[in-house]
């Protein structure tokens, strides 16, 4: 079974899902890193240089989910609302055009223990070791960082 202490996390820095992602990483000793726009924008200021983050030469958020979907063996969309939009939808439409794995988690959908069961399942099926994490920013929707820690927590406590 998968171990999510092995899987470098990977994500773009945004509020929401993407620093929730980031966040627990950095709260578990577990490797990280990604692709930020130029400059570190984010919509509440600047993206934390805690993050370990590079820059892409652009200031456009659709180059940084082009190369974190590129850059990883896998994706993982969360989300609270069934029906991903914006930037979350962009970076599933980008995995479809690379042919790279994706998972989308909804927590419409599923509980956190589904959900932890699904992600679990999905890194074995594709051997992930790089794993992109996007979503939602907290603006969007607010509970989406939630939602990304309690499903991590309990993906990594099964083992």
């Amino acid at each position: 079974m998968a171990n999510l202490r092995e899987i470098t996390i990977v994500s773009g820095g945004q509020t929401g899902a993407d620093r929730a992602a980031l966040d627990f990483a950095i709260e578990h000793d577990i490797p990280h890193g990604g692709w930020c726009p130029r400059g570190q924008p984010a919509k509440d200021g600047s993206i934390p240089t805690r993050y370990q983050l590079k820059e892409t030469p652009s200031r456009k958020y659709s180059q940084r989910t082009e190369w974190n979907v590129r850059d990883c063996d896998a994706t993982v969309v969360f989300s609270v609302a069934p029906n991903p939009a914006g930037g979350t939808a962009l970076t599933l439409a980008v995995a479809r055009r690379l042919e790279k794995p994706f998972l989308h988690l909804c927590r419409a959908t599923s509980s956190v223990a589904e959900a932890a069961g699904e992600l679990l399942s999905f890194l074995d099926e594709h051997q992930v070791r790089r794993l992109n994490i996007a979503g939602p920013r907290a603006s969007q929707e607010p509970e989406v960082a939630a939602f990304v820690r309690d499903v991590l927590q309990a993906a990594l406590s099964r083992h």
